[in-house]
Parts: C-alpha cells; structure tokens; sequence
C-alpha cells in the first residue's frame, strides 16, 4: 500500500491515552509485537481526570490478558456498599472486590505499559483527521496510519469527523475528595436524590484516608433549559452526603455521552472506543471497563486487519466484535436507565435487592458493566412495585418501550 511521503506513516494512531487509548495499545501490541504503534494525546502524564475512580473487577478482568491487571496494586479492595434513596437503602458486600484508584494513578500507569511494550507516546493535540486519495486516514495532516482509533473522550473530535455531530443524552457530574468518615470508612457509597433522574452523590473510600466523592445528574435536553451549575451540584453533594463538599476539594466537572440501546461503529479504517464511542452506563455513569474492554478489542482488530493488509475490514469486525460483547449488557442498561428516571422504580429496585441476595448482586452487575435484568430482578422490582412493604403481590403494567428482550413477568424466587 503507498502512502503520501509528505506524512509519518504507522500501522496504528491512538488519539487519546487515557484508558481506553492504552488499552487499545496494549491489546494491538498483544497480538502483534512488531506493530507500530503511536499514541498521541494532548496532556503530559500523569494527569487528573473527572472520574469516580472506580475499578470493577470486570476491568482487571479485560486487562488481565495483555499484562496489565496489576494497575491497581497498592490500592485498598472494598467489598461494601450502599444504595440508598431517602429512608430506602440496602447495604451489603459485593460478590467481587472493586478498587478506587484515582485517574492520575491509574491512567498513567496504563500508558507506562503500552510504552513498556512498544508504543511510542507523543504529546500532541490532534486537529483533524481526513482521509488521502487511496482511503488511508491521516491525522492533523502529518500522521497516517493503516488504521486510527479514536479514544479521545466524551468530546471527541475524532467522532464527529466520523459520524457528525449527534443529538445524544448526557449526564453531568462534578467530582472532589474529602476526608474519609465513620460512615463512609471501607465502602462505596450511592445515594440518589430528587433531582432529575437518575441522579445520584457517591462517597468512594480509597483507602488512603480519603474518598472520591461527587454528585451527577441527567442533563435536560435544549428545549427544557441549561445545566446545573457548579454550586447546585456542590449543594446537592452536601445534602445527600454531609460533610463531603463542605471539606472536599480539588473539585473537576465532567460532561458524560451515555449509551444508547444499541451502538454503531461505521465500516473502514477508523474506530471508536469507550467514551469517544458514547460508552457510559446510563444507570451509574460507569465508563472504565467500557473504555478498556472496547480498547482490547479495537487493538485486537486492528492488529489483524494490518497484518491481513485489509485495514478498510478494521470497523466492520470491530461492530461484530463489541456488540458480541456488550450489545445485550447496553439494551439492559439503556433499559434501566429509562426506569430510573421514576423515584418509585428506584425505591423499588432497593428494596427488591434488601429482600434477595440475587437482586442485589444483579444490580451491582448491571451498573458496572456485565449484568442484565433478567427474570429473577424483574420479578422482584414488579413485587416491590406492587407492594412495597410486603414480600410478594400482584404483577403491575411496566413502563412501555423497553428492548423486546428484557423478561416482564417474574419467576419464582428460586428461578
């Protein structure tokens, strides 16, 4: 394949290095250690980012296979949590251990191992992205590459070159750190509020004698006003969570693209991953393991496609490739989502995880990023619909328009 010799040429331009763009560096260089692999992004490391800081398991999990599980070492596990709405809560440990790892740790430790296997890091604030005579994309007009990824965030410039700019729901969330509490000691703490839903503060103890602490919430759309401001969201930590922005500081907002039913990826040469492709749970703004598990993958698929010379096949795999993975997980979230935003339905889902260990396991599985609403949940948000003080009732109408895949009648407790 020729190549304008105007441009520096490589097998492989990452736009971003935040863990989405790694992990996509890192999963390239997994299946081909020869690649060349640039990654470009416009800070210097390390560096903070807006962010919960929460790890899932589902993250060591992905990152596992390409070396890098360890990026969390040194960082305290926690097992406890707590949902609560008002007077409604249910607090219990998870089945697996998370970790809170603040982004300036954690995302320059994933750069540190995509450069111990080969890529090239290059600070650079990347401006466009066309294509040459022959279809090849070339990158602020001085890098071309076989094929571009682009992980350049909740704003990225590399999406709208690809797909326009789009109408999409969005969330907005601002995130500090406070001294950690009795209360919020070795747990991970959500607390919804009465704002527009799903809205909800967090609590993260990191283990360090301080937690990640924040509070966000759905963005109306243009017709019904502006955001929030900084202050609205501050005082709505501080009244969901006493004391956390009263002595919290270092205080970051962040905008969030929250994932649709279904997810679309254009064929050719240029992929998208994690938030730059509008991955961010709906439910809980969850956006790690998304951005890693799509990096890995789009890595992977890239790899392939140079090694075959067929770089144009690169976004048709990665579509087959992600919605194999994630295509029924982001109906659900989407699903739940939409159910979210009625106060009931979330004092529902409480209470059906207080009355049964598999409810709450399933929700925690669904905000993080594996999990689905199957029967068993279902049921059990129907039951405390219907009767909220009493274990069992009558299955009430569910909202209309869900994905026709999701379970409306429930099993029986044992199922």
């Amino acid at each position: 394949m020729s190549h304008d010799t105007a441009t520096e040429h490589w097998d492989l331009v990452v736009v971003g290095a935040g863990p989405a763009g790694s992990a996509t560096a890192l999963g390239a260089l997994a299946e081909d250690p020869d690649l060349r692999v640039l990654l470009l992004d416009r800070s210097e490391f390390p560096r903070d980012k807006s962010c919960g800081d929460g790890i899932a398991p589902h993250v060591l999990d992905a990152l596992a296979p390409v070396g890098a599980a360890d990026v969390v070492d040194g960082w305290s596990p926690l097992r406890d949590l707590e949902l609560a709405h008002g007077d409604v809560s249910v607090a219990g440990p998870m089945r697996r251990e998370v970790h809170v790892v603040p982004r300036r740790v954690l995302d320059a430790r994933l750069v540190e191992r995509a450069v111990a296997v080969g890529a090239v890091l290059r600070t650079h604030r990347a401006t466009s992205l066309t294509r040459t005579g022959t279809g090849t994309p070339v990158v602020s007009g001085e890098m071309s590459a076989d094929v571009v990824v682009g992980a350049d965030g909740a704003h990225s410039f590399v999406r709208t070159a690809l797909l326009g700019k789009r109408r999409e729901p969005r969330a907005i969330a601002i995130r500090g750190y406070a001294p950690t509490t009795p209360e919020t000691a070795g747990r991970q703490v959500i607390r919804y509020g009465t704002r527009r839903q799903p809205s909800y503060a967090w609590a993260f103890d990191r283990g360090d004698g301080l937690a990640n602490v924040g509070y966000g919430e759905l963005l109306p759309d243009e017709r019904s006003g502006g955001a929030p401001s900084r202050r609205l969201l501050l005082d709505q930590l501080e009244e969901l969570v006493p004391g956390a922005a009263r002595t919290g500081g270092d205080w970051r907002g962040h905008h969030l693209p929250l994932s649709s039913w279904r997810w679309d990826q254009p064929d050719g040469p240029v992929l998208l991953v994690g938030d730059a492709a509008g991955l961010v749970n709906p439910l809980t703004g969850e956006g790690i393991y998304y951005a890693v598990a799509t990096g890995v993958a789009a890595g992977r698929t890239a790899a392939r496609a140079v090694r075959a010379g067929r770089p144009a096949d690169a976004g048709a795999e990665h579509r087959r490739v992600v919605r194999s993975l994630l295509a029924t997980h982001l109906r659900h979230t989407w699903a739940a989502g939409r159910l979210a935003r009625s106060p009931r339905i979330v004092d529902a889902g409480i209470r059906a995880a207080g009355r049964d260990r598999h409810a709450f396991d399933a929700l925690v599985e669904l905000g993080l990023g594996g999990g689905r609403i199957d029967a068993r949940l279902a049921g059990g948000l129907v039951r405390s619909l219907a009767r909220p003080d009493r274990p069992d009732g009558p299955t009430p109408d569910l909202p209309p328009n869900l994905p026709p895949d999701l379970p409306t009648t429930p099993t029986p407790r044992g199922g």
